[in-house]
């Protein structure tokens, strides 16, 4: 008989190695499954500087005591609360030494199966063993999600790729490659590509690249007028901050719309230099039409003047975004699928981060419909593990 758990966690990024702390305080007993920031690992460009600040950069152990502030002056880095960008590699090992010291029993496996069991669910893994757990939390993470647009959907992956799909582009070295978008994952990896000699060009339909603005002196007019959050400044990220559970109780049209619009794509402001005169970017440039030929990727472009422009790559990058759609997570068979109520695309959550499903939770992108934009950020990892740790304690199995 397969071993059981009273929770088992699927995924160990910020979200799920959080959540770990917290339980393992409060000695409920639990498993969690995944590599180590594997995400940030595999999905981010090497060299690649977060867009959040340092002080909202954290994972969140129950004393708040292992920040990245910690972590840094352990390992003699330089760090500031903000203003000095937080490079990749810094955060994801940050994230593996919090994860060895709060989740050390962390199992690198890959759940292939969730189903329903008389004592909650069975997990299946790849490599054929099972386990029954109690509760399980969904804490898989965004990269899944990878929205690629209707125009370049069906077109060959040697063609056609989302940015989820590219750490390191170092295989596009000297190509030419046409990034679509105007967030961050666009104009990062553009700026990459460039340094590793690829001919770049971005397009978006957007009528501008918004970059965030520089840091600044704040004063207290500042301070009334923009509060500062770990979202940015703005009295809407304060709410997105401090009152996830107020806009739980809020009108679904409301909250999906807060979710569609509110810190819609931009690239740090420490990217403008890198772009701006560097690489060439078609602005209000929507695709009207996608085709390969001669083993090339052909985009024709609308222009905002009526004009049209066709491009010609040997590789198209999606920096397009995420949307949360539950049969990208191929573990949830779809009759569990068909049993979860639904806000938008994302499980429709109690706020308890419960689905319709008794004991099963999801965290992170998937539950920003139900909590807001905060859910959408790792800085949203602390509120989400106080909250679902109290929760699970009150609900594990004897």
């Amino acid at each position: 008989m397969s071993v059981y758990t009273s929770v088992a966690i699927i995924g160990a990024g910020p979200y799920g190695l959080s959540i770990a702390a917290h339980l393992a305080a409060r000695g409920v007993d639990f498993r969690i499954y995944g590599g180590a920031m594997r995400t940030w690992v595999q999905a981010m460009p090497p060299g690649m500087l977060l867009k959040s600040d340092a002080f909202a950069s954290n994972l969140y152990d129950p004393d708040g005591a292992f920040t990245l502030e910690a972590y840094c002056a352990e390992q003699g880095l330089a760090y500031h609360a903000t203003g000095l960008p937080v490079p990749i590699e810094t955060f994801t090992a940050y994230g593996q030494a919090f994860q060895r010291r709060f989740a050390p029993q962390l199992e690198d496996k890959t759940v292939t199966a969730l189903t329903p069991g008389p004592q909650g669910f069975e997990l299946g893994f790849e490599d054929g063993s099972t386990i029954r757990a109690g509760q399980v939390v969904v804490a898989s993470g965004i990269r899944e999600f990878g929205r690629m647009p209707m125009e370049l959907q069906g077109l060959p992956e040697a063609i056609v790729t989302h940015s989820s799909r590219w750490g390191d582009p170092t295989p596009l070295a000297g190509r030419d490659v046409v990034v679509i978008g105007a967030g961050a994952s666009a104009i990062d990896i553009a700026a990459l590509l460039r340094d590793r000699c690829a001919a770049v060009t971005v397009a978006t339909r957007a009528p501008s690249i918004r970059f965030h603005g520089p840091p600044r002196a704040r004063t207290l007019a500042d301070s009334l007028l923009r509060p500062m959050t770990g979202l940015g400044p703005g009295w809407k990220s304060w709410l997105a901050v401090h009152a996830p559970l107020v806009f739980h109780a809020m009108p679904e049209p409301f909250r999906l719309e807060v979710v569609r619009r509110h810190l819609g794509p931009a690239p740090g402001w420490f990217m403008r230099e890198q772009v701006e005169g560097r690489i060439p970017c078609l602005t209000g440039s929507r695709i009207v039409e996608a085709s390969v030929a001669a083993g090339r990727g052909q985009l024709t472009l609308a222009r905002e003047d009526g004009s049209t422009e066709v491009l010609s790559a040997d590789h198209i990058i999606a920096a397009t975004g995420y949307r949360v759609d539950l049969s990208r997570l191929g573990f949830l068979g779809p009759d569990l699928r068909g049993r979860l109520r639904l806000t938008g695309s994302s499980p429709a959550l109690s706020t308890h981060f419960e689905s319709s499903v008794n004991g099963l939770y999801f965290v992170g992108a998937s539950a920003a419909d139900s909590f807001g934009p905060l859910l959408r950020f790792a800085y949203g990892a602390g509120f989400t593990a106080r909250r679902l740790a109290r929760r699970l304690v009150a609900r594990r199995a004897p």
